[in-house]
């Protein structure tokens, strides 16, 4: 289930919460990624809020808003830098991004491996990458009515995983959105100070979002899965009987203790049902 573009919308650009929290974040973005200067840059998702530093910096910069979610225009009072793709299927050349940012990109996707292909491809080798997700050890993924409890929420090693699989070496990583998800104006004016401190105190367990950069790597081969043979086989178990009875042919033989071969067995029932006759 993906958000819809209004909630988002009015959440980060009507809401004191939305607004604290996009400070928040942008704020280590820029700690990630300080200098934008002629890259091309591109947010996937609902990125737009963290995006606005880079609009006076890059060359190019895009909005790619997927449509289960909608697209609205971006920035309001300037040209379009928005446009409406598909998930999986973005209308970029490959190898043609410097820098990409997701927000509300990876947690609400049904394919979230799918996601990071199409992220690959479109980034250059040695380009870099900032994924932003729901800490699933923080409050803001327990809290309805924000864009954070919806979707599945990570943990760092998970986001680092799915990174390391579609062609990425993770680089650093930091936290955001220490203060608690209270839409309250007398209770935001703290919002700044308990962020300083949780940056400080925690690098990223209390943090209400996981920000994770990696570098796009050069394509390496990758192991087919035929190849891989299993070292210890699961075992073939014989039918259960009722009573928990072995099958007459696993018995061992009380001559010299050895089970006998099931066709030696079989061929033994044979000759006794001929003697017993019809």
């Amino acid at each position: 289930m993906h958000h819809d573009v209004c909630f988002l919308r009015d959440f980060y650009y009507t809401t004191t919460l939305g607004r604290a929290a996009q400070k928040a974040m942008r704020d280590q973005l820029r700690i990630i990624w300080p200098v934008g200067k002629g890259l091309s840059v591109a947010g996937f998702g609902f990125a737009a809020p963290l995006l606005r530093p880079f609009l006076t910096e890059a060359e190019r910069v895009m909005a790619l808003m997927p449509a289960q979610q909608g697209v609205m225009h971006w920035p309001a009072e300037a040209a379009n830098h928005s446009v409406l793709v598909q998930e999986t299927n973005w209308p970029l050349a490959s190898d043609s991004l410097d820098r990409l940012v997701m927000l509300h990109g990876i947690e609400t996707s049904e394919r979230p491996a799918a996601v990071m292909e199409e992220a690959a491809r479109v980034l250059k080798v040695g380009a870099r990458i900032v994924v932003i997700a729901p800490n699933r050890s923080g409050l803001w993924a327990r809290k309805d009515g924000t864009p954070f409890a919806l979707g599945q929420p990570y943990s760092l090693g998970q986001i680092e995983t799915l990174l390391s699989d579609h062609g990425f070496a993770v680089g650093t990583h930091s936290a955001a959105l220490f203060f608690p998800p209270r839409d309250a104006t007398g209770w935001l004016r703290w919002a700044m100070v308990l962020e300083n401190i949780g940056q400080r105190l925690s690098r990223y367990h209390a943090g209400g979002v996981l920000l994770v950069e990696a570098t796009r790597i050069p394509d390496s081969a990758r192991p087919s899965g035929l190849s891989v043979r299993e070292r210890k086989p699961l075992r073939i178990l014989d039918p259960v009987r009722a009573g928990g009875t072995r099958p007459a042919w696993r018995v061992p033989n009380a001559d010299n203790g050895k089970i006998p071969d099931i066709g030696e067995s079989l061929c033994c029932a044979t000759d006794h049902n001929r003697q017993l006759g019809p």
